[in-house]
């Protein structure tokens, strides 16, 4: 070996090193960090992995109508997240984060407890949109701020693993209530001193309401206004003095919130007089395609697990679990490993490899029976998701869908944040991303309309089933990201700090 050469000791130390970076970020990254976890696992329960079947069982919608449902409360979320994101630039980071905490907790405490429309859908379903909605921009704006250049790819790469754990615990709770040795699908539970009886998706969305409850502290107690993250260290801004004593609390929430109004009024009305945020939002637009893959797998996919699978199949240690497990631990090493390229790259070639997948789901299972005979099938069939009998040659399709699927996400997606963040003037990271969302306005509209004609058409509860067909109009429409993002890439590509 040359001695010029370091060997796997030295590589190793480097490629630590480059994680150490992390350590003089202040604690408020790290809370951040903690609380999204919670409110991730939270989402995952009481939000949008239970909603198609909660809409249909609970509420007794059809498919058809469910997907009208989702697609509405898709929409809010999206056009609540465009608006509040310049909001979220003039309140900063804890004010923001502690509004959108206290929306989720009460509407997923309505879902939870009633299931009277006129009451549920409007102060549960929609009233949720919001809440996630104030959460979505503040996110990306405390990782930046929060960081300095030297830990910034790093900790979008923690932000989106951390995610993924919450995502990946609460499937694991989805499945273990869902399965033989719990509730099953329509069992039922009563809520102690109340004596109110839950069927078992309300169970899971009140699970919902108790992870939200300590994100909510944590951000409460803990996190200081006015941190940011420079190249010198830690810089704490003074929040303005307190009012004098007398003045009336009320006239001084009225002039804050006017205040406030207007200075969102101007630095929402200046993004659309810049020609560079024009091709960042025809990007975002781009990106629809390969995002859509995520949004059936949340809609779509439970109720195709359960009439393919059966009732009470594990399907969401494969289609989240091992997505979010897998995100875990590639997001942060991909990171690190492709930090000298750039975001628009990474996007182009991950959105491929994630696009592709969707096609192995769409073969006819049978093809994979080789797999669900072997040591393989016994393994993730057998030994992990303790399914008895015969193995059925969908879950090695899937379980092939999945793997492919979260490579490709590992190599694009925190890097698609990172891209949101780093083409955003300072002091406006929140409106961007939040206009970012106005092509996902289209995409979960469009989603959550037509995965119920989708599942009514291609995957029913009752009669003939040609899922792979579903599937494979999935694939086809996920390609226009890859094949986008290359065609018109001298057009929408831009200049990122520190990189060719």
């Amino acid at each position: 070996m040359n001695p010029q050469t370091p060997g796997a000791p030295g590589r190793f130390k480097k490629f630590l090193n480059k994680f150490r970076v992390m350590g003089s970020a202040p604690r408020e990254l790290w809370i951040i960090y903690a609380a999204y976890i919670l409110e991730n696992l939270a989402y995952k329960l009481g939000s949008q992995g239970v909603l198609p079947l909660w809409l249909s069982s609970d509420l007794g919608y059809s498919d058809v109508k469910a997907g009208a449902m989702i697609a509405t409360w898709s929409a809010i979320m999206t056009l609540v997240t465009v608006m509040v994101g310049s909001l979220a630039d003039v309140l900063g980071v804890r004010k923001t984060f502690m509004l959108g905490f206290w929306v989720c907790l009460i509407a997923r405490s309505v879902m939870a407890l009633t299931v009277a429309k006129w009451l549920v859908l409007p102060f549960g379903l929609y009233l949720d949109a919001v809440g996630i909605a104030l959460l979505i921009p503040v996110m990306t704006v405390a990782c930046k701020r929060y960081t300095n250049a030297a830990q910034r790819s790093v900790a979008f790469s923690l932000y989106y693993a951390l995610m993924n754990l919450g995502y990946a615990m609460g499937d694991k709770i989805f499945d273990l209530l869902r399965g033989s040795h719990g509730m099953g699908e329509i069992g039922n539970w009563t809520l102690p001193g109340l004596g109110l009886q839950l069927t078992t998706y309300r169970v899971l969305i009140l699970l919902g309401v108790v992870f939200t409850l300590p994100g909510l502290i944590v951000v409460w107690l803990f996190v200081r206004e006015g941190v940011e993250m420079t190249e010198t260290g830690v810089k704490i801004t003074p929040t303005p003095a307190a009012v004098k004593t007398g003045t009336n609390p009320v006239l001084m929430l009225w002039r804050s919130g006017c205040e406030t109004l207007v200075k969102t009024g101007v630095i929402f009305k200046s993004l659309w007089q810049r020609p560079e945020f024009y091709r960042f939002l025809i990007f975002m637009t781009v990106v629809v395609g390969v995002r859509m893959i995520f949004y059936h797998l949340a809609f779509t996919f439970p109720k195709y697990g359960i009439r393919e699978l059966g009732s009470g199949a594990p399907f969401a240690h494969l289609s989240g679990m091992l997505n979010s497990a897998l995100i875990v631990v590639l997001v942060p090493i991909c990171g690190v490993l492709t930090q000298r390229f750039c975001a628009y790259r990474m996007v182009t070639i991950g959105s491929l490899v994630s696009a592709l997948s969707v096609f192995f789901i769409a073969l006819p299972a049978e093809w994979f029976r080789p797999l669900a005979d072997g040591w393989l099938g016994n393994l993730i069939v057998h030994q992990w998701l303790e399914v008895p009998g015969p193995v059925n040659p969908l879950y090695l399709s899937i379980f092939i869908f999945i793997v492919m699927l979260s490579i490709g996400e590992a190599l694009w997606s925190p890097r698609l944040y990172e891209y949101a963040a780093a083409v955003a003037p300072k002091g406006q990271e929140a409106s961007y991303m939040a206009l970012s969302m106005l092509p996902m306005f289209v995409a979960k509209f469009v989603v959550g309309g037509i995965s119920g004609w989708l599942l009514s058409l291609f995957c029913p509860a009752e009669g003939p089933r040609h899922s792979g067909t579903m599937w494979f109009l999935i694939g086809c429409m996920a390609l226009i990201t890859p094949v986008g993002t290359f065609v018109f890439r001298k057009q929408i590509q831009v200049q990122e700090d520190g990189r060719a």
